[in-house]
């Protein structure tokens, strides 16, 4: 046994105690990289320094958290301090602001006081429906912001600079006038047309949805112009109605218009369509006004008319008429961040009405846009707000005469003794006054993004 047992190598024994790995010993020395040598200080203060990296941001996050909660405590007393000044000062029985509005509130939440039954029994109005009132007003931001983002909105397209291309004669002034000259030639023509554009337009506007095919049918010449400071037309350094009128004249006899012309004025380009027939009648033969404008503070109205012009107007409208009449410089601020801020706006939110199933479809195509687009990029050709101020300022000042001027009336002379004498014998010397030609009206609205609304 012993001979035996002395027989099995040491090898042979150590394998008897463990599994075959499967890794053969070759008597070759076995490299073992020794381990660095422990350091105590190194360890310690890497620890120490984690330590203290998590007590700084610790201590920094407790003293935002104070921070803040002063900042609110502040805050909280602010307002309460606020609320017992108000209480003590504005909201007493003796404040004019309690005797002035004291009587509607009460009426006004008297009549909201059945809405009181809804809250809980438990709970203070007062304190209830303030609190209603700012989550109500914080849900309709939410969703005015989500709102935006609903709908994939085209981008704002730039404006773009176009070269001149007008046609231009020059005034007796010295100013030059911008025309456009379509239809029939001036041999050919049966009817002669002078077409003032409206507000933020120019002479490419021309007849809208009009083809020059339809005025060839008719035998229709039709002029149309840049007022002054517009498209490619000089400004003037004291414009009015009555030089709008003897322009239109100027141009008129530049053109070749040797007989009597018709004038034709779409919204507010309708009061120098006017000024002509009161200023210049003897060259007109008619005028064709197309959702006229008329003047808001016209002197002649009655109160009842008054009222009813104004009461159809639009809030912004209003605003607008009134700066334009008190305060006309601070127009130039709205102009310059809407059609004058480099961008084109969209269709509909230049629309002073909604617009309608029909008038969305007619606004759906590039045709309709494209037309816009460069119609008002030849209007705000030069870049200056002060023809457009003139021009808003124009519709609401005094323009020198009224709507009655026009009117055909009978005017006879008796002033004096004489004539008196004379009347009692014989028939007074009478003659009509206004314009005598005729004035066709088109009360409508029309569609076009700057285009005043009907009044």
């Amino acid at each position: 046994m012993a001979e035996a047992r002395g027989a099995s190598t040491w090898r042979e024994e150590l394998a008897s105690l463990v599994e075959d790995t499967g890794i053969m010993y070759t008597g070759e020395a076995i490299g073992v990289s020794p381990f660095p040598p422990y350091n105590a200080a190194n360890s310690t203060a890497a620890v120490i320094e984690d330590d203290h990296e998590t007590e700084l941001q610790e201590s920094l996050k407790e003293q935002v958290t104070e921070f803040l909660q002063s900042w609110c405590e502040m805050l909280l007393e602010l307002g309460r301090g606020c609320r017992d000044i108000l209480q003590q000062t504005v909201v007493t029985e003796d404040s004019l602001i309690v005797q002035k509005l004291g009587g509607p509130v009460a009426k006004v939440s008297g009549r909201l006081r059945f809405l009181n039954e809804f809250l809980p029994e438990d709970r203070d109005p007062v304190h209830v429906w303030p609190v209603i009132f700012f989550v109500f007003i914080l849900a309709l931001s939410a969703l005015n912001l989500n709102g935006g983002h609903v709908g994939l909105v085209p981008p704002e397209k730039k404006v773009r600079v176009h070269p001149p291309s007008a046609s231009r004669i020059q005034l007796p002034d010295g100013r030059h006038l911008a025309y456009r000259d379509i239809g029939v030639a001036a041999d050919k023509a049966r009817f002669s047309l002078i077409a003032p554009h409206s507000f933020l337009s120019s002479r490419l506007a021309g007849l809208p949805g009009v083809k020059t095919s339809l005025l060839e049918e008719f035998g229709v010449r039709l002029i149309t112009y840049d007022l002054p400071g517009f498209g490619e037309s000089d400004p003037h350094p004291s414009r009015n109605l009555n030089s709008s009128a003897f322009d239109m004249l100027q141009l008129a006899d530049a053109v070749g218009f040797n007989e009597k012309f018709w004038v034709l004025g779409y919204s507010s380009g309708s009061m120098h369509a006017l000024a002509a027939l009161r200023y210049v009648p003897h060259r007109i033969a008619g005028a064709a006004l197309i959702a006229p404008v008329i003047n808001p503070y016209e002197p002649s109205m009655t109160k009842e008319e008054m009222r009813s012009v104004w009461g159809d107007l639009l809030s912004k409208r209003k605003l607008m008429y009134y700066l334009a009449r008190r305060l006309p410089k601070l127009l130039s601020v709205f102009y310059h961040h809407s059609f004058l801020s480099g961008k084109h706006g969209r269709i509909d939110k230049w629309m002073s009405l909604s617009l309608g199933r029909k008038d969305e479809i007619l606004t759906e195509g590039s045709t309709f846009e494209d037309f816009w687009h460069r119609d008002v990029e030849e209007s705000i050709r030069q870049g200056n707000t002060k023809p457009f101020i003139e021009e808003a300022f124009l519709l609401v000042s005094n323009w020198g005469f009224s709507l009655g001027d026009l009117q055909v009336r009978r005017k006879c002379y008796r002033s004096g003794i004489f004539p008196w004498l004379r009347s009692l014998y014989s028939q007074a010397e009478c003659e009509l006054t206004g314009f005598l030609g005729p004035i066709h009206i088109w009360q409508v609205c029309i569609l076009f993004p700057f285009w005043f609304p009907c009044i």
